[in-house]
């Protein structure tokens, strides 16, 4: 499974949020999304921009999650 999938599928499930809700925000289909999640495709760069403005529409927690555990230390200060 790719990394954006692995984080994607522990975001929604610390925040309690649904494949589904996460497709509609994005107008895409579920299944995309139940793919990304799975591991059977990984999101596109342009993509994940896209997974991070619908969740910041949904949760904007899961959305600040997902960028710190997608990115790591890359958006750190340090």
């Amino acid at each position: 499974m790719g990394k954006a999938g692995n984080v994607l599928k522990q975001v929604l499930e610390t925040h309690d949020l649904t494949q589904y809700g996460l497709a509609k925000a994005m107008g895409v289909e579920r299944t995309t999304v139940y793919r990304w999640v799975k591991g059977d495709r990984d999101p596109s760069a342009d993509t994940v921009v896209e997974i991070v403005e619908a969740l910041k529409s949904l949760n904007p927690q899961a959305a600040e999650d997902f960028v710190k555990l997608y990115l790591g230390d890359m958006i750190s200060d340090s």
